[in-house]
């Protein structure tokens, strides 16, 4: 297992994100910035609306996910 803190991700706080995979990290974060926003966190409203629209603009979110992947592949074990 490995983590990963929402500011890591490029969010607001140091929420910590688990996962055994970069992927689970990731989705992790995905409803993390939903759920805060949702609650009305302004904070992290920005953060949402770009996770948002990697998922919706794919080949240019590509970058962000590779960054990720290799931070995540950088990380120690927890």
């Amino acid at each position: 297992m490995k983590t990963m803190t929402c500011k890591q991700m490029g969010g607001p706080c140091d929420h910590p994100n688990t996962g055994k995979t970069a992927d689970e990290v990731i989705k992790s974060q995905d409803k993390h910035l939903k759920d805060a926003a949702a609650s009305g966190d302004e904070s992290h409203e920005s953060a949402a609306k770009a996770m948002k629209g990697r998922w919706k603009n794919p080949i240019s979110g590509m970058g962000w996910y590779r960054q990720m992947k290799r931070d995540f592949a950088a990380l120690p074990e927890d």
